[in-house]
């Protein structure tokens, strides 16, 4: 019999710089594989105020660049430590879940190119692993995939600000070059569970992506060719994947920040496919969200839709593939706002405020009529609580909603409440079904619902701030 784990330490810096002077973290994942939940992180949280002494063993060094097995003798008897290839394990994983053949030969056709960026993460020994040597890609395809312990002094986190290498090369740069981009590009974060998805001068956003997954996954992924059982997404991402849900008569979750609450769904048989708007994306193969199967899964995607267009005829983009997306499901146009660093007592009172605001939906409907007359009516206002189907546990005050008649969304959540100031993020979302209207800039077209959220909530009144911090 395998020997089989009880549970795993991860030790990650994450999509946040790495290295002797940036962050580090110990994460702890659970037998099923995913991230520990509330209640045992709370339990080992209480046992280290109790800890009185630790006991060190004085051992040989591991040769951890080499693959085999160590037997030591302690003090309760022989015990081994193993060190093994985990990329072999996953290239074996990921064939048993895509057509590997048909993605290579997307990949051999000189009308498709292709740059994968792994910002100097864990993902770039993965990746010439599968994108090379198993599915014929250029090594030149690949960009920064040398895991270094600082990331190369970068910010590994996979988005237009940080992945600047990759934005260039996708033609999505501020200055214009010669050179043609590349027709799909992706990037991930340091330990490879977020990823970014990237067309020819086209932008993919996370809620996009997951609900495209899900309308083709069925069709273009071996895995899936028998049907979704369900699908998720966490509660601040666009509604893009409501729609597909409810147009392919799929089981749909809407769920708290945080993957524990996929893993309790896909643990019971509910879920398939999950997303979240902060690059995370992944399926019921593994309990924690995956950056590369995520990569795998639109090449796939693009090996379908191109299966007979590739000896001849035009190709089908990424984004033809969105767009064609929108056309049949409508556009959820979609920002965040990050305001850092605000004084945690201002942050406190503005949620107070919007939080009592939505005791009268008739006077918040007048204050968006104020500020914006062409805006449609808020139908529905609460904070978010959520009750797991599977475990009963029920979460509160997950963030405030504010729902509209036309299916747009303001949501407004606050974190980081402690000495270095909180952060308030407001996602502002605008669900557009007109076919003629799909195409618009997107912050034209979210710009009336911006002046909305940001009147409704004062944000300039109770921050001093003027702008965000960041933008996405």
């Amino acid at each position: 019999m395998d020997p089989k784990a009880t549970g795993a330490f991860i030790l990650t810096a994450s999509h946040n710089p790495g290295g002797p002077n940036e962050d580090f973290g110990i994460k702890y994942n659970m037998e099923n594989g995913g991230p520990a939940p509330e209640g045992i992180t709370d339990k080992i949280y209480e046992n280290t105020k109790t800890i009185k002494e630790y006991l060190t063993a004085d051992l040989p060094d591991v040769d951890i660049t080499a693959i085999g097995v160590t037997s030591f003798c302690g003090p309760e008897g022989y015990f081994d430590v193993e060190v093994f290839d985990p990329a072999s394990d996953y290239v074996n994983l990921m064939k048993s879940i895509f057509d590997f053949e048909s993605i290579r030969k997307l990949l051999s056709s000189p009308k498709f190119t292709f740059c994968y960026d792994a910002l100097h993460g864990v993902a770039g020994a993965y990746a010439k692993r599968i994108f090379v040597e198993e599915l014929g890609a250029q090594e030149s395809s690949l960009l920064n995939c040398v895991p270094k312990e600082d990331f190369g002094g970068g910010h590994p986190d996979p988005n237009l600000t940080y992945a600047k290498e990759l934005v260039a090369c996708m033609g999505l740069g501020k200055s214009n070059s010669e050179v043609e981009p590349p027709e799909f590009g992706a990037a991930a974060d340091g330990d490879a569970d977020r990823n970014m998805i990237l067309g020819k001068r086209f932008f993919v956003t996370p809620s996009d992506s997951v609900a495209i997954i899900a309308a083709n996954a069925v069709e273009a992924i071996p895995y899936f060719s028998a049907g979704l059982k369900g699908v998720a997404r966490s509660m601040p991402t666009s509604a893009a994947l409501d729609v597909v849900a409810k147009n392919l008569n799929l089981k749909f979750f809407e769920v708290p920040t945080g993957w524990k609450f996929f893993g309790n769904l896909m643990d019971a048989g509910l879920c398939s496919v999950c997303g979240e708007e902060s690059f995370g994306t992944g399926s019921d193969h593994i309990r924690e969200k995956d950056g590369i199967w995520a990569v795998l899964a639109w090449l796939s995607i693009l090996a379908y839709k191109n299966r007979e267009n590739l000896d001849g005829g035009k190709l089908v983009t990424v984004e033809d593939i969105v767009r064609n997306h929108w056309a049949a499901y409508g556009r959820h146009y979609y920002t965040r706002y990050d305001y850092e660093n605000v004084d945690a007592g201002a942050a406190k009172e503005l949620m107070a405020c919007l939080v009592k605001l939505q005791s009268s939906l008739a006077e918040v409907n007048e204050i968006v009529s104020g500020i914006q007359s062409d805006v449609s009516k808020v139908v529905h206002a609460d904070e978010f609580e959520y009750k797991d189907p599977v475990d009963g546990s029920i979460s509160k005050h997950q963030g405030i909603r504010y729902l509209f008649e036309d299916g747009s969304r303001l949501i407004f959540r606050l974190s980081g409440t402690g000495s270095e100031g909180a952060t308030i993020r407001v996602y502002i979302e605008q669900y557009e079904k007109d076919p003629s209207k799909i195409g618009r800039d997107s912050q034209d077209a979210l710009a009336p619902l911006v002046a909305v959220a940001l009147g409704l909530s004062k944000m300039q009144e109770f921050t001093g701030r003027s702008a965000p911090t960041v933008i996405t």
